[in-house]
């Protein structure tokens, strides 16, 4: 009997810890979702090409590697800078970064076709070195083979600046903007040769 009782004791221990815990737990992802709701809309497009299709020759190494035109809107309030990253996650040694963008002030909201390839642009604007070792946009160049994917990422940025010179690398970007980041999306385009 005195068994049977401790059972029972420990059976409605655990139907009311798990009732608190799903309780929490609902309250935390409603707060997670509360928290992330800001950025859902953020989008980022381009006239060049749609989301998941294939970049068009003329902003490849195949053409005349100039940057694709960006728009973007829906940013959470409090941004105030944006940051854009172009990269290449199937590239044969690992990520590889064609485009950094960075100090975009918040009313700036999209970039025209062929920003040029120089560290400070409408002086302000700053732009980073890529994996070619250059300035500015350098398009998909993959080798022969199957498609590579390239993401252009931008990111909403709480901060006016990331306090960087021009010509940044991607790890002193990807360090300035640690917990600084509001929200995030991208544009995602498809080039093979």
């Amino acid at each position: 009997m005195a068994m049977l009782r401790a059972f029972f004791v420990i059976g409605i221990s655990l139907f009311f810890l798990s009732c608190v815990q799903y309780i929490a737990g609902e309250k935390n992802s409603m707060e997670l979702s509360k928290q992330e709701a800001p950025g859902l809309s953020f989008f980022l497009r381009s006239s060049a090409f749609m989301n998941d299709t294939y970049i068009p020759v003329k902003y490849t190494c195949d053409g005349e590697n100039i940057s694709p035109d960006l728009f973007w809107g829906d940013f959470p309030p409090g941004t105030q800078s944006f940051v854009i990253i172009m990269e290449d996650p199937d590239a044969p040694f690992g990520l590889f970064i064609h485009w950094i963008v960075y100090d975009i002030p918040y009313y700036v909201t999209s970039l025209k076709e062929g920003l040029p390839k120089l560290s400070v642009v409408e002086g302000v604007i700053k732009q980073g070195l890529n994996d070619f070792g250059k300035i500015g946009y350098d398009g998909p160049c993959p080798p022969r083979g199957m498609p590579h994917r390239y993401f252009i990422r931008i990111y909403a940025l709480d901060i006016p600046t990331l306090g960087l010179p021009p010509g940044a690398t991607k790890e002193d970007v990807r360090y300035a903007m640690e917990g600084h980041i509001l929200a995030q999306t991208y544009l995602m385009g498809r080039y093979g040769r």
